[in-house]
């Protein structure tokens, strides 16, 4: 256990895999007439309430104010609420493994975002990245879901939209990080604001009805709970062992698990062309992993 606490490599294959699972999880809920914002509070809920004991445990607390209560709520919805609600939607249309392909994007679109932001500037090798991701996602894309069974346009727009928001949610999450303030604090402050903003669109929506189909997955429910609460303790030590570089490669292990355990377990069939789109997006986000590691370096050297 020790090896693996140090070794960001297995620390990268478990947190990737760990997060992966909330992708079989979702099918199976939203199967079972789970809605998918009920599915996503699940998650929140689960994971903040137990990263909340395990900060008290330690003898911490979460603190307020009005820039923590923002970083929050911002957080929440970017980060949590929006992207797992579209991807619970869009996986009973799309498929598991389709979906999980979208975790890919987010890296190629961070990298987008920073530059239009003007929080990095590109280099040729990031821009060649940039390009060729974007030529994997137009293959994904075309193929619409799983093969034989094409969704409509729209929730592959949905699907895409996951990325995009967990791109925001990269760089806000970069540029307001509350001065003084640890990373557990900050996602039990994050994911118990997305529970809340869950919780009020549940009740307005549907009312405490939409509660009763959990009843029918108990075991589900209790996996991803347990899931997604230790894949947040090791997606932390994976951030101080590997660093933000390395990071930012859970989304292959995740888009891997999908894709595997959708078409194992779950009797998903994908087009060759989904493949192979999917493996160029991560030749892509390799690119731009390396162009994004240079930049880095070079910064250092310069600074020294």
């Amino acid at each position: 256990m020790k090896f693996l606490w140090d070794s960001a490599l297995g620390l990268l294959v478990v947190t990737g895999g760990l997060l992966g699972l909330t992708l079989p999880f979702g099918k199976l809920a939203t199967a079972a007439g789970v809605p998918a914002m009920v599915w996503a509070f699940i998650i929140s809920f689960g994971a903040g309430g137990v990263l909340l004991c395990a900060l008290l445990l330690n003898g911490e607390r979460v603190r307020f104010s009005p820039h923590r209560l923002r970083y929050f709520f911002v957080t929440a919805a970017v980060s949590y609420a929006i992207p797992n609600l579209l991807m619970f939607s869009a996986i009973p249309h799309l498929g598991a493994g389709y979906t999980g392909i979208m975790f890919t994007l987010s890296p190629v679109i961070t990298l987008v975002f920073s530059i239009l932001l003007g929080v990095r500037r590109p280099n040729l090798l990031g821009v060649a990245g940039i390009a060729v991701g974007f030529v994997g996602a137009v293959m994904v894309a075309v193929t619409r879901g799983e093969a034989g069974q094409p969704a409509e346009f729209f929730w592959v727009l949905m699907g895409l939209l996951i990325p995009v928001s967990l791109a925001v949610g990269n760089i806000y999450r970069t540029v307001d990080w509350p001065e003084g303030t640890g990373p557990i604090e900050l996602a039990v402050g994050s994911h118990l604001a997305s529970a809340t903003l869950l919780l009020a669109g549940i009740l307005a929506l549907f009312g405490v009805k939409a509660f009763a189909p959990l009843g029918g997955v108990p075991l589900v429910a209790a996996g991803q709970v347990a899931s997604a609460s230790a894949m947040f303790v090791f997606f932390f030590r994976l951030q101080a062992v590997g660093g933000p570089v390395y990071l930012s490669q859970i989304g292959y292990v995740a888009a891997a698990v999908g894709l595997f355990a959708g078409t194992i377990f779950l009797g998903e069939h994908y087009q060759l062309l989904t493949w192979a789109g999917a493996a160029i997006i991560v030749v892509g986000v390799f690119i731009t992993t390396k162009a994004q590691s240079q930049t880095t370096t070079k910064a250092q050297s310069q600074a020294a």
